[in-house]
């Protein structure tokens, strides 16, 4: 059988997985703090006898983008947005305590007092932020969480967010969403990171870039089919010659 069939193949294959990723990004295109994915794929050659004239795509890991999304103002004192570069970190679900990442900064208090993003808890730089009851609440600009309880007449830091700055090409998405390191290590605080309070970041995911990237990978398939049919007729012409 000619190898071009399965270049043919292979080609189509990623796109079908280019128009999953893209779908996925267009999914979440109102989700604050999202990032979007970028699918990758190179060449490889299909190995045989004598010369290597034909090709296959080869799926690689998805990179993330680091373009920053947009920021509205909410006014509400637990939506946070990180200025400039920068991620927030939360605990992983599960018992080891493991840490993610994310730009999202739509934060709550349970009844525990725990500092929460959805179901994660937001860490500080001692573990799990975890609030005293308190009347008032401030973020200040490093992360620095402080709160106004009892007779006090001044603001008292209670902890810090632990803000991070790791290179983006470093990361990826686990199950949940939430960006993870590639090799396991946990970065470090960067002081250098800052928040304003009251502001939300919108996913960075352009409706139109992705709509397009769509319509683009529709007439690619259309192609490899074209393709497949062309190797098939090959494979038939070849077949009759032998048996003649």
């Amino acid at each position: 059988m000619d190898a071009l069939i399965y270049t043919v193949m292979s080609g189509a294959e990623r796109i079908q997985r280019a128009q999953a990723v893209h779908a996925n990004n267009l999914a979440n295109l109102e989700t604050a703090g999202f990032r979007a994915n970028l699918e990758q794929a190179s060449a490889a050659q299909v190995k045989g006898y004598g010369y290597d004239a034909r090709h296959l795509a080869q799926e690689r890991s998805d990179v993330i983008s680091a373009k920053a999304g947009s920021q509205r103002e909410t006014g509400r004192e637990l939506d946070l947005a990180v200025q400039g570069d920068g991620l927030f970190a939360v605990a992983q679900d599960g018992p080891d305590g493991r840490e993610a990442y994310t730009r999202a900064g739509t934060f709550t208090l349970d009844a525990e007092g725990r500092l929460m993003l959805g179901r994660h808890a937001v860490m500080g730089e001692g573990g799990p932020i975890v609030l005293p009851p308190h009347d008032r609440l401030e973020i200040l600009s490093d992360g620095t969480v402080s709160i106004l309880s009892g007779g006090a007449t001044e603001m008292q830091p209670v902890d810090k967010l632990k803000l991070v700055k790791p290179d983006f090409a470093t990361l990826t998405k686990n199950e949940a969403g939430l960006l993870v390191p590639r090799s396991g290590n946990a970065p470090v605080s960067d002081p250098s990171v800052k928040v304003a309070a009251g502001k939300l970041e919108s996913s960075n995911v352009s409706a139109v870039e992705e709509m397009v990237a769509t319509m683009n990978l529709a007439r690619d398939f259309e192609l490899q089919m074209r393709l497949y049919k062309a190797t098939d007729g090959m494979a038939d012409t070849g077949n009759r010659l032998m048996r003649e």
